[in-house]
């Protein structure tokens, strides 16, 4: 079973999120904050990060920048999940290292549907 790492500072959104992954059989975790992701990282790396991008503590970038730079961090397929729409953003975020990004609000068809393109399903 695939592993999925659910990072966004709101409860509602990793429940919603949880829900749809673990539809598709994926072992979720979850974190409120990019610092706390990067703790849950050292521990066990996931097979993948669904990651906001406006959170308190360690936002997401930051977050992605720190994962990839850290051993067996380059590992994890990285979906930005975000409100962050303008392409200057996305482009910031696929030069860090995510691999895919989805606009909030998602629903499991576009979770399902970015999952399957980079591999993950």
């Amino acid at each position: 079973m695939k592993s999925c790492l659910v990072v966004d500072d709101s409860r509602v959104i990793r429940k919603v999120a949880r829900r749809i992954l673990e539809d598709m059989d994926f072992q979720v975790n979850e974190a409120e904050d990019g610092q706390a992701a990067l703790r849950k990282c050292q521990q066990e790396m996931p097979d993948a990060v669904l990651l906001d991008w406006n959170m308190p503590v360690m936002n997401g970038i930051d977050f992605l920048r720190e994962l990839r730079s850290s051993p067996g961090g380059e590992a994890p397929v990285v979906v930005f999940c975000t409100t962050e729409n303008d392409m200057s953003s996305i482009v910031e975020a696929m030069e860090a290292g995510a691999n895919e990004y989805i606009m909030k609000p998602f629903d499991s068809e576009i979770v399902q549907s970015k999952f399957a393109e980079v591999g993950l399903i």
